[in-house]
C-alpha cells in the first residue's frame, strides 16, 4: 500500500535460529555464546530482535579447529561430569562451589524441582590446570575453608546471579535497559526504596528482565528460579542497591521519565492556542418539571379522547328497544 514502508532483514545476516544451525550449536549453546561474547550479535533493523552477521559467521567458521573449538567452549557439564573433568570426587567438587572457586554458569530444575548447577568445562578444566588450585583438588580442605563450609557457606547462587547480571548487562542497549538488568535482581520493596517516584519506578520495571523461564508462571518452578534470581545476601544486596542508584541517576539524565502533565497546565496550553476552555452543557431551569408536566398533560388528553363520542359507540344509531 502506498505510504507503508517494510524495512527488509539486511540480506548479510542471519536469524539468531538460522545463525545457530550454520555453527553447528544447539539453540542452548548458541545464546550461551552470545552470553560469553563469543558470537556478536547486531540489533535486527526490522524490529525482530537481534541478527548475526554473514561476516560474523564467516569469522567463526574460519577459526582454527572449527567447529569443535566453538561447541566445546560453550560445552556445559553438571557436577558428576565436572568432577570427572577435575578428576576429583564429586563431594570435592560440591565442596568447591560452595566456597565460590568454580562458578555455575546456569542452571534448570529437575523433575523433583531440584536445582541442577552447570558449569563451563573449560573454565573447570582450567582451575585443575592452576598450579595454585593444586591443594585444593588432593588431601584435606584447609581449615579456613572446612569451617566456612561448617557454617553452612553456600555462594553457587549469588556466584550464578553475579554472572547473570554480567551477561544482561552485555545485552543491554541503554541506560535504562542497564538499570532494569540491576533491579533483575531485587526485589520490588527495596526498588520501590530507591526508585520512590511512582512513574519512575513504572518506566524502570518496563525493562527489568525476568528469570529464566523454568514452569508456568506462578508454579512451584517458577518461584523457586525466582528465589535464586534475587539476591539475599546482605553485602551482595548492599551492592546491587549501590549499582541501581547510580545507574538511575545516568538514566535520568539520559532521558527523563515521561509524566503525564496536569489539568491546569491542560488548560493553559489550551487557551494559548486559542481553544476556548472545555464547558459544560447547561441545563435550563424547570427542564425536569417541564418534562413531566409534558407527560401529565399527554395522559391527560389521552384519557378525555377515550370518553369523548368520537372513541366510543354512536348510541344514536342502535334501534330502540322497550
Amino acid at each position: 500500500m502506498a505510504g507503508d514502508t517494510i524495512t527488509a532483514p539486511h540480506p548479510a545476516s542471519r536469524t539468531l535460529s538460522r545463525a545457530a544451525r550454520d555453527l553447528g550449536l544447539t539453540r542452548g549453546e548458541f545464546d550461551l555464546a552470545v552470553d560469553l561474547g563469543r558470537i556478536r550479535t547486531v540489533p535486527d533493523e526490522g524490529g525482530g530482535g537481534c541478527r548475526v552477521t554473514r561476516a560474523e559467521i564467516d569469522l567463526l567458521c574460519s577459526e582454527q579447529g572449527f567447529p569443535e573449538s566453538l561447541r566445546d567452549s560453550v560445552r556445559v557439564v553438571g557436577t558428576r561430569e565436572g568432577a570427572a573433568v577435575m578428576e576429583v570426587p564429586a563431594t570435592r567438587f560440591t565442596r568447591l562451589a560452595r566456597l565460590g572457586l568454580v562458578t555455575p554458569v546456569r542452571f534448570y530444575l529437575n523433575r523433583y524441582r531440584a536445582v541442577v548447577w552447570l558449569y563451563r568445562a573449560a573454565e573447570l578444566r582450567q582451575f585443575a590446570a592452576g598450579k595454585d588450585n593444586a591443594h585444593l583438588l588432593s588431601g584435606r580442605t584447609p581449615g579456613e575453608l572446612r569451617s566456612r563450609l561448617e557454617a553452612g557457606l553456600a555462594l553457587r547462587a549469588r556466584d550464578w546471579r553475579g554472572r547473570h547480571l554480567g551477561f544482561l548487562l552485555r545485552r543491554a542497549d541503554g541506560p535504562w535497559e542497564r538499570a532494569g538488568a540491576v533491579a533483575a535482581l531485587l526485589e520490588l520493596t527495596q526498588i520501590a526504596e530507591i526508585a520512590e517516584d511512582p512513574y519512575e519506578r513504572t518506566h524502570l520495571l518496563r525493562f527489568r528482565p525476568g528469570p529464566p523461564v523454568h514452569g508456568a508462571p506462578g508454579s512451584p518452578a517458577a518461584l523457586l528460579a525466582e528465589r535464586i534470581m534475587t539476591a539475599d545476601d546482605p553485602d551482595e544486596v548492599g551492592r546491587l542497591r549501590g549499582d541501581l542508584t547510580r545507574a538511575l541517576a545516568a538514566a535520568r539524565e539520559h532521558r527523563p521519565v515521561p509524566r503525564p502533565l496536569p489539568a491546569p497546565v491542560i488548560a493553559r496550553s489550551a487557551r494559548s492556542h486559542g481553544a476556548p476552555p472545555p464547558t459544560r452543557p447547561e441545563r435550563s431551569r424547570g427542564g425536569l418539571l417541564v418534562r413531566l408536566l409534558g407527560r401529565k398533560g399527554r395522559r391527560c388528553e389521552g384519557y378525555k379522547a377515550l370518553k369523548s363520542p368520537s372513541c366510543t359507540t354512536d348510541t344514536s344509531s342502535r334501534p330502540f328497544t322497550s
